[in-house]
């Protein structure tokens, strides 16, 4: 499948300028067909779970295979949210390791349910960053003999900064702790392989450039990690065969879903299935050199009309996401809306994200908006660019 092919299966596309994964993929006949496909098996087969939980196996051996993990490394969640509340619930706080290191990048989530670990023994250091900039070397200042767990952002959803994970896992792993990475903001955007990430544990989910919607996430857990942790956030699809219904005892499957817990997501697995395929289809190769092509082009065009740009210019170390500053971010995105660009903000970052589906035209056409409406924009010094 060629990016024009791709771009062919996004509606939306010829009626918008869509530059918005960061928030929200954009919807696929795909997935709308494999959502319509869901609610046809509801209609005719009434309740037909057997079908429907295969389904979910299903796309958890798709998951995987693109992330180059096995099945059994992978538990379907509700939400990235889940699946770090899982791991945190498993991890015991009243030994020599107790710490957990968090960097300035982080998504709420990831810090806010390890703050709520306080409670049970852990105790938070912090990884500060300079800048729009967060060195490995902030994060060796802060791991130690103590640290239990580093919970990373692989892309700052608020200024597109990409973090070094293998160098930082390298790092962590030196001196004893885990890495707990949150890939939300980039899985689907180009290739990944986990095991050379060297990661221990990662979170994700579906709704932003893999393509989907929300309700349905990913935890990856590496397997000779897997049987160690017994979660206490768990319910009844953490068991060996939830279908046993036992309410005697608790026995946990040698598999990362142990780490599962109430019924499945069905409707959002089928949607997430036909997404993977679609993405199959053109390669995770072709859609990282688009997304890296499409990010240089508007990065420097952005600096070149003199906008302040937070992303970092080193290809390493961004992702799909370019975030300019503006000086009323929200009546910027409005301003783009009346002229057909759906966009996003945080704070007054403006939001400019990119995937395969979009071509040099968005690019041009985002980049003509910023132009008209640079009131609206913080100027570059002359030095800064």
């Amino acid at each position: 499948m060629t990016v024009d092919e791709f771009r062919a299966r996004f509606p939306i596309l010829t009626r918008r300028v869509y530059v918005n994964s960061c928030s929200q993929g954009a919807l696929s006949t795909d997935v709308d067909e494999a959502m319509r496909a869901y609610l046809e098996s509801w209609h005719e087969s009434g309740s037909p779970w057997e079908m429907w939980v295969d389904e979910v196996e299903r796309l958890r051996e798709r998951f995987a295979a693109s992330i180059g993990a096995g099945a059994d490394e992978i538990a379907v969640m509700p939400s990235a949210s889940a699946g770090i509340n899982a791991v945190a619930s498993a991890l015991s706080f009243d030994g020599p390791r107790s710490h957990v290191v968090i960097g300035d990048f982080e998504f709420p989530t990831m810090a806010q349910v390890w703050l709520a670990q306080e409670r049970r023994g852990a105790s938070i250091r912090r990884a500060h960053a300079s800048g729009d900039v967060l060195p490995i070397d902030a994060y060796a200042a802060a791991i130690d003999e103590r640290t239990l767990v580093v919970p990373a952002t692989h892309v700052c959803f608020r200024n597109g900064h990409k973090t070094d994970i293998a160098g930082l896992a390298k790092v962590a792993h030196d001196r004893g702790a885990y890495v707990f990475l949150d890939d939300y903001q980039r899985t689907g955007s180009g290739p990944i392989d986990v095991h050379a990430l060297g990661v221990d544990f990662m979170v994700t989910g579906c709704l932003k450039y893999l393509l989907a919607a929300a309700g349905i996430g990913f935890l990856y857990v590496r397997r000779d990690l897997i049987e160690r942790f017994e979660p206490t956030v768990t319910g009844w699809f953490g068991r060996v065969n939830p279908f046993a219904f036992r309410i005697d005892a608790l026995d946990w499957p040698p598999g990362a879903n142990r780490f599962e817990t109430g019924t499945p997501p069905v409707p959002n697995a089928y949607a997430a299935l036909a997404a993977l395929d679609l993405l199959d289809r053109i390669g995770y190769d072709v859609v990282g050199r688009q997304v890296d092509h499409l990010v240089e082009r508007y990065a420097s065009a952005a600096r070149d009309a003199g906008f302040v740009v937070r992303t970092p210019s080193d290809r390493a170390r961004r992702g799909p996401l370019v975030v300019v500053q503006s000086v009323d971010a929200p009546a910027l995105v409005a301003k783009l809306a009346a002229r057909g660009i759906i966009a996003s903000c945080r704070g007054n970052g403006l939001r400019v994200s990119f995937h395969a589906y979009n071509n040099d035209a968005d690019v041009d056409a985002v980049i003509s908006a910023l132009v008209a409406e640079a009131s609206l924009l913080e100027r570059a010094t002359a030095t800064a660019r």
